[in-house]
């Protein structure tokens, strides 16, 4: 519905201006929240935890340790097959504090970046903690940073707040089928034959 408004140049387009001129005030700290979803930022951080989670479910004896490392992985590197092809479908300019000319703002990657990697590290460490309080607190902290990041993004002008929430609607699709994948893999790894090795599950 978002990528239709957008192309057809619709309602919520109009609403979104508004929004966007009540918000955009450039300053140093919506450039820092926004460089939080930037893949030299968010990518080493997800690979920080692909390699850690891999290491622990390697150690503990897991089957097929490496596969939701890899599932992260292949994910992430997916991910501008999906939104490149969007930004030339929609050639939308960004908003006024950007030149005219410059187009290709819906959606935005940054956003996209960051629901897909914290995201992604979040769903490979839950298995790994202990507590539900500690489970929250991990989760919070997941949609806080992509909260800042896409605040940052609208703040300092460098997306409209309609880019923000197309990626956020995708992030949470692609986050879903991770979720569902990494479920049936450890289902299927439950039910294999039981090793003394085996972590916890």
């Amino acid at each position: 519905m978002i990528t239709w408004q957008v192309v057809a140049d619709g309602a919520l387009i109009r609403a979104d201006k508004r929004l966007s001129r009540a918000l955009v005030h450039p300053d140093h700290a919506s450039e820092l929240l926004a460089d939080l979803g930037s893949v030299q930022v968010a990518v080493p951080v997800l690979a920080v935890v692909l390699v850690y989670v891999a290491w622990r479910a390697r150690r503990a004896g897991r089957d097929r340790w490496w596969l939701p490392a890899v599932a992260a992985a292949v994910l992430m590197a997916l991910l501008p097959a999906l939104i490149v092809p969007l930004k030339e479908l929609t050639d939308r300019p960004g908003p006024p504090v950007n030149p005219p000319s410059n187009t290709g703002f819906y959606p935005s990657g940054h956003t996209a970046t960051a629901a897909v990697a914290y995201g992604s590290a979040a769903l490979l460490l839950l298995p790994w903690l202990c507590g539900a309080y500690t489970r929250l607190v991990l989760l919070a902290a997941c949609v806080a940073v992509n909260t800042a990041v896409g605040f940052g993004l609208v703040r300092r002008g460098y997306h409209w707040p309609l880019d923000v929430l197309a990626s956020w609607c995708l992030g949470a699709v692609l986050l879903t089928g991770l979720a569902i994948a990494l479920s049936r893999s450890s289902r299927r790894t439950s039910a294999g034959t039981p090793s003394p090795r085996n972590g916890p599950s």
